[in-house]
Order: structure tokens, then C-alpha cells, then sequence
């Protein structure tokens, strides 16, 4: 894609919105230890952005956005407040602060309470490369999204209607502070280019889309190629059929295959697990994967999705394996989290960054005809997993795999199983990640779950 597309060369004067940011936070962790906070942390951020989009070669909506925000949280020994604004007034910043302040003052003590041990706190700031702002230009972002669209419409006869094409450019600034001394600042940017189309006539129409995404605007997609890719994808799905009910092997795309890996973190995190809400209870050491299954979180990726240097709290962050061998190594804990369970924080207050899935096998075609016969899942319907239990059935739809040849389409099917068990039943995992998260996965297949269909 044409980087100049988008004014990339406006001047960037991001240094002196974060200097104004850090400024305002040390301004209220001041104001909060004069009203007698005994510890005090306060998160400032300003985002900005623009999105567009269009439909049968009309624009629907142009929107662009600037918001900020400043939140502090207040300890009184271990009795905790919390307040927020977006006007950044002196005299609003001022009640922001009493009001956290009286907050507290009528809060229980909470033995979890309180601020990341300073000892954990980050002190070296690598550049990350995340930072690659596109000086939002309503016509040229416009002009992009017709193009996207165009190419959708023209790429096959069938192709008979349009659920529009979309750009986004945003970025975002923010600081966070605590009274240890800890001051982080960070700076990001992201843009996308999507576009969904519609297929045949009548109650034989089908819907599907495609979208690229990336930190830099140069890294994008051209626009001809997600319009084309989306009109692929939305055609492949016409004529769909159901299937037997029955228990086959099960492949997900990448692009299903990342909420898997959401689920799993779900059921690790601390706030599932001091509340016993998790099916994975007491599993650090457990074999839950097969032995050559491994997940290494790596939060200093240059150029990652969520890559940084310190958590939510200001913890540093390090690269390292959450599985390894298939044997879960950690959990993932913030401070207050890790303090309920007695452990340590990992440098997760705030979610995890960047897992990359270890590959074992080639791209989604060569994993299809690993698996023979079964079922190709790309679209997953519904929320049926139980967090508890590990019980997992949702809707899909994708394609029958016959005698490893991708075929026909297919919906109005449900997937089953539960998740510990599929989990152990993975046998391959792809090389085709798609970089669109920050969860770097590729194709997964299962050998066997229950898949139910209306045939």
C-alpha cells in the first residue's frame, strides 16, 4: 500500500503531549499525598483517530475522535478509592482527586491492597517500535475505502451486494505514574482497512469479509487485495450445507484458532483463579498440552501488538514461556491478584502480550490433508464455553474435508467438547499465523470433538 496515501510527515509533537501528561499525573499524586494518601497511582492517556466508511460507492460516515482521560486510585493504608475525568482543568483535577480521597475513606480494608512492590517496577524503556502515526485525511482515507470496495464488487459476477468498506488510523498516547517514583510512558499507533461483502440472491445469500491491520499504515494491505480477498472468501460460502452429527477431527483457521488461546488464558488469570471460577485450578506443573506444545509470552517484540516494557502497575515486563513441553510454567497475575493467591505478579495487571504458539506443521492446505476427513472451521457463533467447567459448544460454520481436500461450505453446525480435553487432543499446529493479534497462532487441529449438524 502507497505509505504517502495518508499524510505520514505532519508534525509529530507527541514528546510534548506526553511531557504534559506525566506533568499532570505527578500534579495529582502530589495533591493525593498532601490529603494524606499513604500511596497513590494515577493513569493519563490521550487517543486519537479517524475511521471512514463507505458503501455502494457512497460514503456512510466520516468520524474523527480525540478523547482523553485521567483515572487515580488512592490507598489509605490498605483501604482503597478511585475517581476519573476527561477534563483536565485544574479545578476538575482537584476533585478528582478529593473525590478518590473520600473514596477510600469509607472503603474496608483490603489485604490485597496496594501498589506493585517497587523492587518489580521497570526501570530500562526499550523502543518497541510501536509508534508509526498516520495524520488522519478524511478524502485520501475515503478514497482508499472506495477502492477497497470496488475491487470486492468487481472481483466476481456473484458478488451481489455490499455491507461496505472501512479505513481506520489511530493513535494513542499514555502515562502512567505511582508514588514509588515510577513515571512510564508509551505511545502507539494502529490502522486497518476492511471490507464485507454479500453473495447470491434470496435466502441463498451469504455474507463474509476481510480486513488488514497493522501498527504502521504502510504495512497495510493494498486495497485491491482485501477487496478481492473478501469477495474469495464470500463467494466460497454460497451453498453451504449442514452435516451428520457425529465425532470427527476438527481444524480451525487462524483466525478462530487465537480463541482458543483466549480461553485458555481466561482460565490461568488470576482473577479466575482466586475466585475459583477457573477449570484450571492448582494446574502450574501440569502436562496440558502435548510434551512438543509450547506458548512463550514476549511483551518486548518490536513492533508487537501489545508489546511494552511494564505492565498496569509499572511491573517490568520479560519475555518468557507460560508453556513449556505442554507443562503450564505460571499463571498470569497482577499484584493484587498474585497477593490473594499468595504468589508473585508475573507483570500481567492489564492481560497478557504477544503469546507466540510454537508451529509444528506447514499452512492451513497442508494441515487439511494431514487431517483427511473433517471439519474446517473460519467463523465461530455464540459464547458457549462455561469458564468453570471447561465445557465448550458453539456454532460454527466452514468446510467439509474430504480425503484432505478442502470442499463444499458448511453451517448450522455446533462444535463440542471440553476444553482441558481438547487441549491435550491438539496434534498440529500451523506455520499460517495470521499477524492481525497479538496472539500469533496459526491453524489448529484437534483430532476429535462432537460436531452437530441437521443432516
Amino acid at each position: 500500500m502507497n505509505p504517502n496515501a495518508l499524510n505520514t510527515t505532519a508534525a509529530d509533537d507527541s514528546s510534548q503531549r506526553l511531557e504534559r501528561l506525566t506533568h499532570t499525573a505527578q500534579r495529582m499524586l502530589e495533591r493525593a499525598q498532601q490529603l494524606g494518601a499513604s500511596q497513590a497511582e494515577v493513569s493519563c492517556n490521550e487517543d486519537s483517530g479517524l475511521e471512514v466508511n463507505v458503501r455502494l460507492g457512497e460514503v456512510e460516515t466520516v468520524q474523527s475522535s480525540r478523547d482523553r482521560g485521567l483515572a487515580i486510585t488512592v490507598y489509605f493504608g490498605q483501604r482503597r478509592g478511585s475517581a476519573s475525568t476527561a477534563d483536565l482543568a485544574e479545578g476538575s483535577i482537584e476533585a478528582t482527586v478529593a473525590q478518590a480521597c473520600a473514596i477510600a475513606r469509607y472503603t474496608e480494608d483490603d489485604p490485597a491492597a496496594g501498589l506493585a512492590d517497587p523492587a518489580a517496577l521497570a526501570s530500562v524503556f526499550p523502543d518497541l517500535d510501536t509508534w508509526h502515526p498516520a495524520a488522519p485525511d478524511a478524502d485520501a482515507a475515503l478514497e482508499l475505502a472506495l477502492a477497497c470496495e470496488q475491487a470486492g464488487r468487481d472481483a466476481d459476477a456473484r458478488i451481489s451486494n455490499s455491507d461496505g468498506a472501512g479505513v481506520s488510523s489511530n493513535t494513542s498516547l499514555s502515562v502512567y505514574a505511582n508514588s514509588h517514583g515510577f513515571i512510564g510512558a508509551e505511545r502507539s499507533s494502529s490502522h486497518s482497512l476492511s471490507c464485507a461483502l454479500i453473495a447470491g440472491h434470496g435466502d441463498g445469500m451469504q455474507r463474509n469479509g476481510w480486513y488488514s491491520a497493522a501498527l504502521a499504515f504502510a504495512d497495510l494491505w493494498t486495497p485491491q487485495s482485501v477487496g478481492r480477498t473478501a469477495a474469495e472468501r464470500t463467494v466460497e460460502r454460497l451453498q453451504p450445507r449442514s452435516l451428520a452429527t457425529g465425532q470427527m477431527p476438527v481444524l480451525f483457521a487462524p483466525e478462530v484458532a487465537r480463541s482458543l488461546m483466549a480461553h485458555f488464558v481466561a482460565a490461568i488469570s488470576g482473577g479466575s483463579l482466586y475466585r475459583k471460577s477457573s477449570f484450571l485450578l492448582d494446574s502450574v506443573g501440569q502436562r496440558l498440552f502435548p510434551d512438543w506444545f509450547a506458548i512463550e509470552e514476549l511483551p518486548l517484540l518490536p513492533r508487537g501488538w501489545r508489546s511494552t516494557a511494564f505492565d498496569g502497575e509499572g511491573v517490568a515486563t520479560a519475555n518468557s514461556r507460560l508453556v513449556d513441553d505442554g507443562v503450564l510454567q505460571r499463571y498470569v497475575l497482577s499484584s493484587y491478584s498474585a497477593r490473594k493467591l499468595g504468589l508473585r505478579s508475573t507483570g500481567n495487571a492489564g492481560g497478557v502480550h504477544n503469546l507466540q504458539v510454537r508451529a509444528n506443521a506447514g499452512n492451513l492446505e497442508q494441515m487439511a490433508a494431514q487431517m483427511g476427513n473433517g471439519l474446517l472451521v473460519t467463523e465461530l457463533m455464540g459464547q458457549g464455553v462455561n469458564a468453570v467447567t471447561g465445557d465448550y459448544s458453539r456454532g460454527a460454520a466452514g468446510f467439509l474435508v474430504e480425503n484432505g481436500q478442502i470442499g463444499h461450505a458448511v453451517d448450522e453446525v455446533t462444535i463440542a467438547g471440553n476444553l482441558r480435553q481438547m487441549y491435550q487432543r491438539i496434534v498440529a499446529v500451523g506455520n499460517d499465523v495470521d499477524p492481525r493479534s497479538s496472539v500469533q497462532i496459526g491453524s489448529v487441529l484437534i483430532d476429535q470433538m462432537t460436531v452437530a449438524g441437521d443432516d
